[in-house]
């Protein structure tokens, strides 16, 4: 059943690239350069040129062969790309267009399709599957599956075949890992200070601080300018969900913890999740929480970060927010109401599975995937994921330490580590894996600090012996599971975010309950069981 599954899916693939060709190149008969016709064009060097669409930063280059990395790929491998760069504000609906117009580059890099996209993408005959050029021309990627052999797994759709290049980044394993904790809770440590306060232990320790930020003018204006507690509300590393924890099991952007014994958890409908809504509703009627933290992006809560206005804020890491300084300490996590202290640990992993794809109408693919595998080469990858070394326009990320055939981190000198890594690193595929510490590459010094804190903090107050695994499901249940989630997920956002301001929770939380079921959360639950018994086998 499963073979000839498998031969109708490259029957689909490859009769829709003979479609999606054909149709290109009619639209360029006339001259006209561009697409899979320019990845036809070799220079009197031999030089291969490829048409790509990828995203990047406002802070980077609107041209991605200015940076010094791209230069620096183009001298090595002899091909040249031609780019259509899109900020990432506009990316996906540029991304979606070219493919729904069937006017297709030869790849799609930076791409973050989600796996359903991918699937329906492979279904329709847009992308092709990857196989054969990965086991015939990108010894680099093989060998980084050879040494993390869970990867080929992760990355292999359920009908056998991989559609995209990964980007994975390791640095710690299990709950040391840096992706075991995603929003940090961050506390004025010169406002406590001023104010003669200890460091928050509990919850109610922390609700009695917050009311100290605020009535107290810790930061000595004379103005009623400070703003005790601040974030921004939907899931990421700025929501202050960290603080869900102390009340139980915790809360997860996806919603999800496993418990120890293995079973599928859906957060917001546990009753430590309704008393931690009710606790936030508790600061937010003492008037400590920022009236526009329901609102704002994230330009709006940087500014006000940089100001040093906040009392306490999230993010996952402070440089990026208040600066590389001392004003900030990472608060521990506190004790709720029955005494007892948790973290809960992400679901995150270092894994993008959609980063790059190649479309049907690329005509040159054995130099395509052999572009790919120097991605996957340590040294490149590395640089690709920070940032380069021996810019002499910019500030380095690195220095090559020739001898030792080592890139070294240098130190930040004060610059937000986010906003140096868009300027002048690319992204798109790659491989970092744990081993490479100590051997291609140093720790980022805001990874190192951040790896101590999970270390000597967090991990010990995590309770959780699971996480949920990155599952590759397929695509019918992905269809559910995306169905589903887009009103689940939206209907538990608006609910929580009322319930924050006017305390309902209580009163509503069986038609509440009621309401998760209607929208198909036992579904949900059993899809995600499904894949957790799959993956843990």
């Amino acid at each position: 059943m499963k073979r000839i599954k498998k031969s109708r899916v490259s029957t689909k693939v490859a009769s829709a690239s003979v479609l999606a060709s054909f149709m290109f190149l009619t639209a360029c008969g006339g001259g006209g350069g561009g697409g899979s016709a320019a990845s036809k064009e070799q220079d009197t060097s031999g030089k291969v040129t490829l048409n790509f669409i990828t995203q990047s930063s406002p802070l980077a280059p609107v041209d991605p062969n200015e940076k010094l990395i791209n230069k620096r790929l183009e001298e090595k491998t002899n091909v040249h790309i031609n780019w259509k760069n899109f900020t990432k504000d506009v990316f996906v609906e540029k991304r979606n267009l070219a493919v729904a117009s069937g006017d297709l580059p030869d790849a799609i890099f930076n791409a973050d399709y989600s796996d359903y996209e991918l699937l329906k993408l492979a279904k329709d005959g847009a992308i092709i599957p990857l196989n054969e050029l990965i086991e015939n021309n990108m010894p680099n990627f093989k060998k980084v599956l050879e040494e993390a052999p869970e990867y080929k797994s992760m990355i292999t759709a359920p009908d056998g075949n991989i559609y995209a290049f990964p980007w994975i980044e390791e640095l710690g394993n299990g709950k040391e890992r840096i992706q075991a904790v995603d929003s940090m809770p961050w506390i004025n440590v010169e406002w406590l200070e001023k104010l003669g306060l200890d460091m928050p232990t509990t919850t109610e320790e922390l609700k009695e601080v917050l009311i100290a930020f605020k009535t107290k003018d810790p930061n000595g204006n004379g103005k009623a300018d400070e703003i005790p507690l601040s974030f921004i509300n939907k899931p990421g590393a700025e929501d202050l969900v960290f603080l869900f924890a102390s009340f139980g099991l915790g809360e997860n952007p996806d919603h999800a913890v496993v418990s120890n014994d293995g079973k599928v958890i859906f957060t917001a409908a546990q009753d430590d999740y309704k008393e931690a809504v009710s606790f936030i509703n508790e600061l937010y009627k003492e008037g400590l929480i920022d009236i526009e933290a329901y609102t704002q992006d994230w330009s709006t809560y940087l500014a006000k970060g940089k100001d040093q206005r906040y009392g306490l804020y999230f993010s996952w890491d402070k440089a990026n927010i208040t600066g590389a300084n001392d004003i900030y300490e990472v608060m521990p996590p506190l004790a709720g109401p029955d005494g007892e202290v948790n973290v809960t640990r992400t679901n995150a992993l270092g894994l993008g599975r959609g980063k790059m794809v190649v479309t049907s109408a690329n005509k040159n693919l054995e130099t395509t995937a052999k572009w790919v595998d120097q991605l996957y080469d340590p040294i490149q990858s590395v640089q690709n994921n920070w940032g380069t070394y021996g810019d002499d326009k910019q500030q380095n990320i690195f220095e090559f330490d020739k001898e030792k055939e080592m890139l070294k981190h240098l130190p930040l000198e004060g610059a937000a580590p986010v906003e140096l890594r868009e300027k002048t690193s690319v992204g798109g595929p790659l491989a970092i894996l744990d081993s490479y510490y100590g051997k291609y590459t140093t720790m980022p010094d805001d990874a190192k600090g951040r790896m101590d804190i999970i270390k000597n903090i967090m991990a010990p107050k995590m309770k959780a012996e699971n996480v949920m695994p990155s599952v590759f499901h397929s695509i019918q249940e992905l269809d559910r599971l995306t169905t589903i989630e887009t009103d689940l997920f939206a209907y538990v956002l608006r609910m929580r975010t009322e319930w924050y301001q006017n305390g309902k929770v209580e009163a509503q939380w069986d038609e509440y309950l009621k309401e998760l079921d209607r929208l198909g959360l036992q579904e949900w639950l059993e899809i995600k069981q499904g894949g957790y018994d799959r993956a843990s086998k």
